[in-house]
């Protein structure tokens, strides 16, 4: 099974085994009916099930987790929080997941098919998309709403809008 990171466990709440979880997603009140997360303890993704959820405002959430009581919370302070891919919330338009685009065919406005989009990289705090030429070369772009112009799911074609020159810096 696949996961996807939802947030982190920051600090002890009360006396009562609940936690501050930092929810780092743009629509938190999305999760707010969640009956259950996996925390990753080393390679392992080990579930959890929330007894109770409360939306603080902004990305922060209490949570309590059933069979966890008293000082026992603390043990899962800084502990990483995942969902599996298969909770996303379904994205449509030009909005998209990176791992959905995974494989596409990357078509540019002016330079027309320059390949398929091999993965996503994280770029100190800028993630940048890099994609196989058919000649061998790599070519990285920003992935930025200003480079994505249309996302069809149909035919797996990600159209983009690259930055002027970009392109010809990584053929020429």
């Amino acid at each position: 099974m696949s996961y996807f990171y939802l947030g982190l466990i920051t600090k002890p709440f009360g006396f009562k085994g609940e936690l501050y979880a930092y929810l780092d997603t743009d629509e938190p009140e999305k999760y707010a009916g969640l009956r259950a997360v996996f925390l990753k303890e080393g390679d392992e993704y080990m579930p959890y099930m929330i007894e109770k959820l409360e939306l603080r405002g902004g990305n922060t959430a209490v949570i309590k987790f059933e069979d966890v009581e008293g000082d026992d919370a603390k043990s899962l302070v800084k502990m990483e929080m995942y969902l599996p891919l298969s909770e996303l919330p379904p994205l449509t338009g030009n909005k998209f997941y990176f791992h959905e685009v995974v494989g596409f065919r990357v078509v540019d406005r002016e330079k027309g098919d320059i390949g398929t989009c091999r993965e996503f990289l994280d770029a100190g705090g800028q993630s940048i998309m890099a994609v196989d030429h058919p000649s061998g070369r790599e070519i990285l772009l920003p992935a930025v709403d200003d480079v994505f112009e249309e996302v069809d799911r149909d035919s797996r074609i990600l159209h983009v809008n690259a930055p002027n020159g970009l392109i010809d810096i990584y053929l020429e």
